[in-house]
Order: structure tokens, then C-alpha cells, then sequence
């Protein structure tokens, strides 16, 4: 049995809209306060009325109820432009799990479900969201909009990620990067979830990736995905173990314990490197344990959404 091909085809995808919903719902109804200020779940699709405005679109509904007078918002008034860019490229399918579930998530699936929660979340604020999708080709683009129809577009997107077996074939992440930023013109909040790992690492062409990312003064928020357990702690024993590259193909047999402290050492070189590129840059950076609950990514995004604003 393929169990890739078995593993893709797990009903917690099935229905990514009510799955998000879920999320979100349940993420709301966990909180005392809001996470940052002004949100508001209740009238997410309204403004406060000012002294001077219109009075073409109060809601007179919502008035008799509250005793205040808030204006409802279209399309038009958006306040904020997000775009995502999600990494499919075959490392992201790690780990390899018997069966999805919230409690047990590989990088994608944490991606995919992270995004669609926050873009619930911009929905309900009738902001504009895009996304794209890359792997070993730039596999989708859709630009910012703030429509209902348009929103349910970029669900079915996410969910045809879900759903779809991993590709085999190396990434470079970079060259992705780069093209993505040249479509997004307007200024924008730009939210990237990756893994950050390509076949052939070069660390300058990939920072200047991350740079370009800037351009045309977007914000950008970078979430690093890591399985911390054994990407991180290089946690598999001490038993000969045959690991494999999920983007070459290629394997190599091992003890686990012979190389940890050269791997770790190797790995916190480099994420020292991201970090201090993404201070140089203004990039916001966030490792980000896929083991870990959805409302540490929901919280900071919240955040740097209300400073963006």
C-alpha cells in the first residue's frame, strides 16, 4: 500500500471551511481578552460611526440592539491587504503520519490549517487576502480580495494542498520567493509559512529572497515550521536508522547518536543566520513547533496585524 497516496485522503480534510471555522471558534471562545486591541469578533464586519460621516450605511439594526451606531463595511473599505505564500514542496509533508488529526499534524497540514484560520479570521474584518502556493513550480496565485466568493476560492486552494500527495522533486525556495514578490504590487501584509529547507541550500540567494519580500515596504511575517522533536533535537534513539531525503529520494544508514551534536551544530548555525537577516531586514521571525496549538500562531498574527493596520 502506497501510504502516502492512503495518507492524503484523510477525512480531517474533507471539509477545510467547517474545519477552520472550528479553529478559530474554538480558539475565540478560549480567550478572557482580546489578543490585541480593537478586534472584535461580534462586529467584525462593522466600524464605529463618526460624528460628520454618512449616515447612508448605519446600521439601524444593530443600533436598536447596542445603543450605538456602527456602519457597515464593503468591500471597498478594506483595511488591510494579506497575502500568503505557503511552501508545498516535499519536505513540508514531514512527518510522515499513519493518520491526520489536530493533535498530530505534519508541516503542511499545520500550514494549511493555520492559514485557512487566519484567513477566517480577515474574512471576519472584511480584509483582502491572497495566497500563493509553490512547490518545484509556482502552483497557484490568486490576488487580494475581500469577497465571500473569493474567500471560498482560496479554501478550496488550501484544500486541494491538503489533499494532494507530496512532490518529489528538489525546490528552490528562493526563486519562488522572487517571483512572488514581484506580483505583489500593493502594499501588503506578507505571512510565509515554510520550513525553510531546499535541496541545494545557498544561504545569500535565499536571503536576498527574504529581502525582496520587502519590497514595495510590505510587512512581512515569517513562521518557521519545524517538527522540533526530531528536525531540532535530532531525537530518533540510538538505533541504526535509514533516513531518507524526502525531496531527492536519496538514503543514508546511521546511528543517530554519531552525528547529533554535528547536525544540531550545523542547524543552529544556520538558523542564526536566518534570524539575524530577518532583523536586518524589519522580517518578523517565528519558529513554530507544529506540535504546538494553533493560538500562538493565531495570537502573534493578531498582533502584528493590529501594528500593520
Amino acid at each position: 500500500m502506497d501510504l502516502q497516496a492512503e495518507l492524503y485522503k484523510a477525512p480531517l480534510f474533507e471539509n477545510l471551511s467547517l474545519l477552520v471555522r472550528q479553529v478559530v471558534e474554538g480558539y475565540i471562545s478560549g480567550i478572557h481578552k482580546s489578543p490585541f486591541h480593537g478586534y472584535s469578533a461580534e462586529f467584525a464586519e462593522h466600524k464605529i460611526y463618526n460624528t460628520g460621516e454618512s449616515t447612508k450605511h448605519i446600521d439601524w439594526k444593530l443600533y436598536a440592539k447596542t445603543d450605538k451606531l456602527y456602519t457597515k463595511k464593503y468591500e471597498e473599505e478594506t483595511n488591510l491587504r494579506c497575502h500568503f505564500i505557503l511552501d508545498n514542496s516535499a519536505s513540508m509533508y514531514y512527518p510522515v503520519l499513519k493518520q491526520l488529526d489536530l493533535q498530530h499534524l505534519n508541516k503542511i497540514g499545520f500550514a494549511v490549517l493555520a492559514a485557512g484560520a487566519l484567513m477566517q479570521l480577515l474574512k471576519k474584518q472584511r480584509d483582502a487576502v491572497g495566497l500563493s502556493v509553490f512547490s518545484d513550480s509556482y502552483q497557484y496565485y490568486a490576488p487580494e480580495k475581500g469577497s465571500e466568493r473569493h474567500y471560498y476560492m482560496l479554501m478550496n486552494a488550501l484544500n486541494d494542498v491538503a489533499l494532494q500527495k507530496p512532490n518529489q522533486e528538489g525546490t528552490e525556495l528562493h526563486t519562488y520567493l522572487h517571483l512572488i514578490a514581484e506580483k505583489i504590487r500593493r502594499r501588503s501584509l506578507v505571512v510565509l509559512f515554510t520550513d525553510m529547507f531546499q535541496d541545494q541550500v545557498d544561504q545569500e540567494r535565499l536571503f536576498e529572497s527574504l529581502r525582496h519580500l520587502k519590497y514595495n515596504k510590505h510587512e512581512v511575517i515569517l513562521f518557521h515550521l519545524t517538527d522540533h522533536k526530531t528536525e531540532l533535537e535530532f531525537s530518533f534513539g540510538n538505533t541504526p536508522r535509514r533516513f531518507t531525503d524526502v525531496e531527492t529520494g536519496q538514503r543514508i544508514d546511521l546511528y543517530p547518536e554519531n552525528v547529533r551534536e554535528s547536525y544540531q551544530k550545523a542547524l543552529q548555525d544556520y538558523l542564526k543566520s536566518l534570524r539575524l537577516v530577518c532583523a536586518k531586514y524589519g522580517i518578523k521571525y517565528f519558529p513554530v513547533d507544529i506540535a504546538e496549538p494553533f493560538s500562538r500562531v493565531i495570537n502573534t498574527f493578531l498582533v502584528e496585524r493590529q501594528r500593520f493596520a
